[in-house]
């Protein structure tokens, strides 16, 4: 056994052995509940870590601070069981040990498990990126915009119209609708000016509705990196965005994930400077003298895209 911040470090066999030696052990398995009623150590109860009121758990299932207690996670790739271990000492437990490497660790030694071992691996593959065509969810997808000027911003909605993905290996392509007389102002919701801005993006000053109702985002060229972690981009579209009638290359990161309701969910954001198209009002770079009327360039943007397998 080694020490580390004031918790033990067990392999899985001193935890075998305790099991043996210590029949009022408290093993917790620190993982979400779905996880553990798939597959869990013999004799452990579940606490998810994750879950805010952990510590609160713990101390219902323990009130004994000085009580054995081992904790564990996944592998030794996560911190699961570490974290645990830490809000328990800081809660004021004092005897706690965390099973090196975590339920992977012990089932590599070849120790026994309870649950399903064909459910569990189930759960992480759900969220493997599948191959295939998926057709966007219009009434799930929507666009988040925020606009700025030197004194406020106005920020809010566009819809979908429509769109496609087909992914195949690392590669991504598609192209997604989007329905420019959907737009929506939010901060201003219920006040006589709401109706004002959305006029004033509706007109020729900005998105030229009338002539140009709908952008469109063709993505010939997309790249998945399936390596990397669920929480930080692993895509990068590449592609031509035709708005107001003029059409200009964007390259954007975004990240993709499978959920675990079976479909595609798509989300990035970034900054689109709109001069590029042709929407110069109230731009620096084309007038002088704005005053009130200045607007910055750059529009805040926010992709949610939600797509179904077809």
């Amino acid at each position: 056994m080694r020490h580390w911040q004031s918790f033990k470090i067990i392999s899985p066999e001193d935890l075998q052995t305790m099991l043996q030696q210590q029949p009022a052990l408290l093993l917790i398995d620190t993982l979400p509940a779905e996880h553990f009623n798939a597959i869990h150590l013999p004799g452990a109860v579940n606490a998810c870590v994750y879950d805010m009121t952990f510590v609160n758990q713990i101390n219902t299932l323990c009130r004994d601070s000085g009580a054995a207690i081992v904790l564990y996670g996944s592998s030794s790739n996560s911190l699961d069981s570490r974290t645990a271990a830490e809000k328990l000492i800081a809660d004021g437990y004092s005897n706690i040990s965390v099973l090196e490497g975590g339920i992977d660790h012990w089932r590599q030694s070849g120790l026994p498990l309870e649950g399903d071992t064909e459910t569990a691996a189930s759960l992480t593959d759900q969220y493997l990126l599948k191959d295939g065509s998926y057709k966007v969810s219009v009434p799930e997808s929507r666009i988040f915009w925020i606009g700025r000027n030197p004194n406020s911003s106005h920020y809010g909605t566009v819809l979908f119209s429509g769109g496609n993905f087909t992914l195949h290996g690392s590669s991504i392509q598609g192209s997604l609708l989007v329905d420019m007389e959907s737009i929506e102002n939010i901060n201003l919701k219920g006040d006589e000016l709401e109706q004002v801005l959305i006029t004033h993006l509706k007109s020729d000053d900005f998105f030229y509705v009338d002539v140009y109702p709908g952008a469109r985002f063709d993505i010939p060229s997309g790249r998945l990196n399936n390596q990397a972690f669920p929480t930080v981009p692993n895509c990068e579209l590449s592609g031509m965005l035709d708005l107001r009638g003029r059409q200009n290359h964007l390259n954007i990161e975004a990240t993709v994930v499978q959920g675990g309701d079976g479909k595609l969910h798509l989300s990035s954001h970034f900054e689109l400077d709109r001069t590029l198209w042709g929407i110069i009002y109230g731009s620096g770079k084309y007038y002088e003298h704005l005053g009130m009327h200045t607007v910055f360039d750059h529009i805040s943007i926010e992709l949610l895209v939600i797509a179904e397998k077809s």
